[in-house]
């Protein structure tokens, strides 16, 4: 079982009335998805830690914060990490927060990540333009619909783990290449295996 860091209900304690609810349910929300965690207190704010770094909260004055700490390859081009610290913009009330639902699922990722060793990617500098949005191969997408259980670990993948697959498929050279490439797909992803398995821990 994960542990609760007294330094953390202090900082609830402390904080401003509308933030205390916003930050008690996602506490809630990331031990009862990750019940391993452990709590700590690092830059004057909460984080929550399995197999690393995994997430963290924060008050401010008239908004509160939730972040990943591989946000990018959990939310993709869902984050809003322009509009305020962290991944969900400027939260001022638990309705401005995703579904229990939602939140689970992004913890998990966040998890898995942790779990199979992915470093968290660089920041972007500012004036970079964001990378194209993900184009499926439609020989893919048949693969895929013709295999639930591929189909299932693809949609499972964060962002990051799916244009891997993608990028595979689309850069090969040869029509020949590109089915062997195809085949490999679908026989890793009914594995449950990310394009990179060979190299990771």
């Amino acid at each position: 079982m994960g542990t609760r860091d007294p330094r953390v209900d202090a900082y609830i304690d402390a904080s401003a009335d509308f933030a205390k609810p916003i930050l008690e349910h996602l506490r809630a929300v990331v031990h009862a998805a990750c019940p391993e965690c452990d709590e700590t207190m690092k830059w004057s704010f909460p984080h929550f830690m399995y197999e690393g770094m995994l997430c963290s909260m924060a008050a401010f004055k008239a908004h509160c914060a939730f972040g990943f700490w591989k946000g990018a390859l959990v939310l993709g081009e869902a984050s809003k990490d322009t509009e305020a610290m962290g991944n969900l913009g400027r939260i001022t009330g638990v309705k401005d927060l995703p579904s229990k639902k939602v939140l689970t699922a992004w913890i998990k990722a966040a998890m898995a990540l942790n779990e199979q060793g992915v470093k968290a990617p660089m920041k972007r500098k500012p004036g970079l333009p964001k990378r194209p949005a993900l184009r499926m191969p439609k020989e893919l997408t048949a693969a895929l619909e013709r295999n639930p259980k591929a189909r299932a670990t693809f949609d499972a993948f964060p962002p990051s783990q799916r244009r891997e697959y993608v990028e595979w498929v689309t850069e090969a050279k040869t029509d020949a290449t590109r089915e062997k490439r195809l085949a490999t797909t679908i026989e890793w992803l009914s594995e449950g295996k990310t394009r990179n398995w060979k190299y990771q821990k």
